[in-house]
This record gives structure tokens, C-alpha cells and sequence, in this order.
């Protein structure tokens, strides 16, 4: 009987699962981008310039000086607050469509970063530094 290293069990990317969740990924990434298009092209140029400033947000906060492992930068790259912001914006009295493609955008540049295993919680992680989440 042989037993794996603790490290090994803590690296979803290897294998068929991790093949299989960066497709998926790949996938939302592209459904996202589709969306967060037709939402520009419907409402006009505020709402494109919101899609891309939130789909650059990530790289922003890096130039802004907000570097791996700070509070700012995990927040900023888990996928949870622009899902939030999607959610409340569809179910809210609010309606000013920059706020939903700034959310689309934003979504969108972390399911890439995840599809390419990049950022927090990405696929690949280097043995010993714990699991991923999301």
C-alpha cells in the first residue's frame, strides 16, 4: 500500500479534475465576455469603458502597489464580490447598467486568470503552499 505526500492531495490541478476545471473556467470566461459585449454594445460607451476599467481592476491594484498576500489583493481576485455585485444588481431597485458590466468585466478577468491558473485560488498551486479555494 502506498500513500501519497500530504503535499501531492493539496494540487487539484493534477489530473483529469484540474483538465476539466479549467475548461469549465474557460467556458464561464467566454459566456462572461459574450455578456459583458452585448451589455456595451446595448447601453453604449459607459458601460464599455466600466467593462474594461473593472475587467483591468486586478492589474491596477498590483500597479498600485497592493502585492500577494495583502487583504486588498485576495479580495480583488476572489470571485464572490463581482458574482455579489451581479446578483444585487439583477435583484435591486438600482438600475444603471455601467454597474452590471463593471461586474461582468471584473468576473470576467478573474474566470480568465483561473482558466490560465493564475492568481489566487488558481489551479496550479506549488506543493506545500495548501490548497486552492475559490
Amino acid at each position: 500500500m502506498t500513500t501519497e505526500p500530504p503535499e501531492a492531495a493539496s494540487t487539484p490541478a493534477s489530473g483529469v479534475g484540474g483538465l476539466v476545471r479549467r475548461i469549465a473556467w474557460g467556458a464561464l470566461t467566454l459566456f462572461l465576455a459574450a455578456f459583458a459585449v452585448f451589455e456595451s454594445q446595448k447601453y453604449g460607451l459607459p458601460t464599455t469603458a466600466a467593462a474594461l476599467l473593472f475587467f483591468a481592476f486586478p492589474d491596477l491594484t498590483r500597479l498600485a502597489g497592493v502585492r500577494p498576500p495583502g487583504v486588498l489583493y485576495q479580495a480583488v481576485n476572489r470571485v464572490w464580490i463581482p458574482l455579489a455585485v451581479l446578483v444585487v444588481y439583477s435583484f435591486g431597485p438600482i438600475v444603471w447598467p455601467p454597474l452590471f458590466t463593471a461586474g461582468l468585466g471584473w468576473l470576467t478577468r478573474i474566470a480568465l486568470d483561473r482558466t490560465l491558473s493564475r492568481g489566487p485560488g488558481s489551479l496550479d498551486r506549488a506543493p506545500g503552499r495548501g490548497p486552492a479555494t475559490t
